[in-house]
């Protein structure tokens, strides 16, 4: 961003950048290149006066937060599997999503991170290809699909789903040191007859509790379930964890069990304020 403050620096990288695309570009997909001048005038006489104002030293900015005393919220993007590092790879991201990318994000250090809550739904989704052994491609699929509108944000593509899956989630647990987990979406079961947990997976007689090393394994295994009646009621209303069905406290309850960290909040519904403090 700081390179918008300085119109020679930002034209040069401009200028190195395009040489390599626009290569691609004519070569690769026979398209016009694109034109150093009109993004130049773009970014600089349009966006660089309205973004200057909020740029920043935001190490430093952190920093005196945290020797003020103060509280930081950092928040992470993607999925903990997407980890260029620890996820599925090659179906991965070229970044780290894991909770230690936020210090290397922020430009501090593990010292100050002293709780990290990891976001999870009821079920489990995925955008693209990649492993997913829970993965539901019947009419139970196609419901979670539907319920939890579960559609990309910007290309519509219809996310694949999947019954929970604890394994996945202990070696999440693991690879962010989570202190507690947020369950998202526990509403889109509110017309489930029942509902299942994958908590192992098995492969040529091997029980799997934890992730197995080599990626390809996971393409490979089937998972093992636990099974728990639905609550056929809807909770989107619901503020407090007494006013839950026995049926979905039950649900959560062994999840949280299976995970090894507290589920602190649990959401029923898509509003912000459509959620329930699980523990307190």
């Amino acid at each position: 961003m700081q390179d918008l403050l300085d119109p020679k620096i930002f034209r040069e990288k401009l200028d190195v950048a395009l040489k390599e695309k626009n290569a691609i570009f004519a070569k690769v997909f026979n398209q016009l290149p694109l034109d150093g001048d009109e993004i130049a005038a773009e970014y600089l006489d349009i966006c660089a006066p309205r973004l200057a104002p909020m740029i920043t030293d935001s190490v430093n900015l952190i920093h005196e937060s945290l020797e003020a005393g103060e509280n930081v919220l950092l928040e992470g993007a993607q999925a903990t599997f997407l980890d260029l590092d620890h996820g599925t790879y090659p179906f991965v991201t070229s970044s780290n999503p894991v909770a230690g990318g936020a210090c290397t994000g922020a430009g501090i250090g593990p010292r100050y991170i002293d709780r990290v809550v990891g976001i999870a739904k009821a079920y489990t989704t995925r955008v693209g290809s990649g492993p997913f052994p829970t993965e539901l491609t019947d009419e139970i699929g196609d419901a979670l699909i539907d319920i939890g509108h579960e559609y990309g944000t910007n290309t519509g593509r219809r996310r694949r789903t999947g019954w929970c899956d604890a394994v996945m989630l202990r070696h999440s647990v693991r690879l962010n040191s989570l202190s507690e987990i947020a369950l998202t979406k526990l509403d889109v079961f509110d017309t489930f007859d029942s509902i299942k947990v994958c908590i192992a997976y098995e492969l040529n007689g091997e029980t799997f509790t934890h992730l197995p090393y080599h990626q390809s394994v996971l393409h490979e295994v089937t998972p093992v379930y636990a099974e728990f009646p639905g609550w056929k009621s809807d909770i989107s209303s619901v503020t407090t964890r007494e006013g839950l069905p026995k049926e979905a406290l039950d649900y959560v309850a062994f999840l949280q069990d299976q995970i090894g960290v507290p589920i602190g909040l649990v959401g029923v519904g898509p509003g912000r304020d459509q959620y329930l403090n699980f523990n307190g």
